[in-house]
């Protein structure tokens, strides 16, 4: 069966890779899809979902092989979350939000913790959250006031956390701090350290759902650490390696937002084309005025371009490159920017009746703009962008454009 948008980034795919990627577009055509609208009434934990991915190991995909896992490229994990995406921002994210929660304890807890930790959470007999945020801290990690105090037998730590996904369902967290000695005042030189706390750590409360105004069935909540004891064995890395471990989440989180919020605005245009072919306006259908036509134009032209350059970073990450936390920056930017504009067109074009929550864009104009927001804000985006550029062209070993003579720009012209 043909589609609207290109399946060019197939060709980059292996056989195994490829056989996956279409169970998971079965799974969207004959369940993911039709409960969609059902899962997002309520924002409650989407535990059928979830399952689901569990069952045909899309959650897998984020684990290391020796543990169960199939350890995906981040090339195959883009197009799964992109094809999820176009259907439930519930089922992108979890798959998003398995790789981020895990991925510090993959990189960098002991071989013991892994063992007794990762063929559970591949399975989904347990899961784990990623705590990051907190109310006086966000995109800026250095901001961080979260303490873990360095004692005999480990570290203890206080502090709170705040729009913590599946926090109140996780059972495992992983916790970034600043390490400080007890009794000792904080400072921006402090190093970070990662950790894993247990949901049953005394001292530890996970806060109840925090109504929010789209990506149902993925609830948030808040944590609050009150002396919280934290053996040793539990850090993630070493001392100073919490912010490194937190990074590379992100970076692989940042490239799952952006893979969902162009899935998301594939599916939006592939409704309001369908709305366009089918209603009538001043005597012919919709689809057949030009204004209109323009408008998808644009919106496929534009999704097409942006597809490309988040299938790059993916590669850029794959290959270890040490522009990749970038290049996921400037994918994960466009993106989110692109589908919050298209899915706004979208619903446009559909008028009325998209603007019913029966009608499925209702949903996707909400669960967009989450995108623009989550794992780094646009706004932080095109700093980091901006920043390394105006770095980059500052250094001694930058070529020189040919076109411009010898000699300082500002005397020498």
């Amino acid at each position: 069966m043909t589609r609207l948008f290109s399946e060019r980034f197939l060709h980059a795919l292996e056989a195994d890779e490829l056989a996956l990627l279409e169970t998971t577009r079965s799974l969207c055509r004959e369940t993911i899809g039709p409960n969609a609208q059902a899962v997002a009434r309520e924002d409650v934990f989407a535990a059928d979902t979830f399952a689901l991915l569990v069952e045909h190991r899309i959650i897998a995909t984020a684990f290391p092989r020796r543990f169960g896992g199939s350890e995906a490229r981040q090339r195959l994990r883009i197009r799964l979350i992109e094809e999820l995406g176009r259907v439930c921002s519930a089922a992108a994210s979890l798959v998003t939000g398995a790789d981020l929660s895990c991925r510090a304890i993959v990189a960098g807890a002991s071989d013991a913790v892994q063992d007794q930790l990762l063929p559970a959470l591949c399975e989904g007999r347990i899961q784990a959250a990623f705590a990051l945020t907190e109310p006086g801290a966000g995109s800026d990690v250095r901001a961080l006031a979260t303490r873990a105090e360095r004692t005999r037998e480990g570290y203890r730590v206080s502090g709170r956390k705040k729009f913590i996904t599946r926090a109140n369902v996780a059972d495992w967290y992983v916790v970034v701090a600043r390490c400080v000695d007890e009794g000792a005042s904080a400072s921006e030189d402090d190093p970070f350290v990662a950790l894993l706390i247990s949901r049953d750590a005394p001292g530890l409360t996970a806060g109840p759902a925090v109504d929010k105004l789209g990506w149902f069935g993925v609830p948030i909540a808040e944590l609050a650490f009150d002396r919280v004891a934290v053996d040793a064995r539990w850090r993630l890395g070493a001392e100073g390696e919490g912010f490194a471990l937190a990074q590379d989440a992100l970076v692989r989180a940042r490239l799952g937002h952006a893979s969902m919020a162009l899935g998301r605005a594939m599916g939006a245009v592939e409704i309001a084309a369908a709305y366009c072919c089918e209603r009538d306006v001043f005597g012919k259908a919709l689809g057949a005025h030009q204004g209109v036509q323009w408008m998808l134009a644009d919106a496929i032209t534009q999704i097409e371009a942006s597809r490309a350059l988040v299938d790059a970073a993916a590669a850029s990450y794959d290959r270890g490159d040490a522009d990749a936390a970038v290049q996921a920056s400037m994918a994960k930017m466009h993106a989110t920017d692109l589908g919050m504009k298209v899915c706004t067109d979208a619903l446009q074009l559909t008028g009325g009746r998209g603007y019913l929550k029966a009608f499925p864009l209702e949903r996707f104009f909400r669960d967009a703009k989450l995108n623009q927001i989550g794992e780094g804000s646009s706004e932080v985006h095109r700093t980091v962008i901006g920043r390394d550029a105006v770095r980059r062209a500052g250094e001694a070993s930058i070529e020189r454009h040919p076109c411009l003579a010898p000699g300082k720009l500002t005397t020498d012209y």
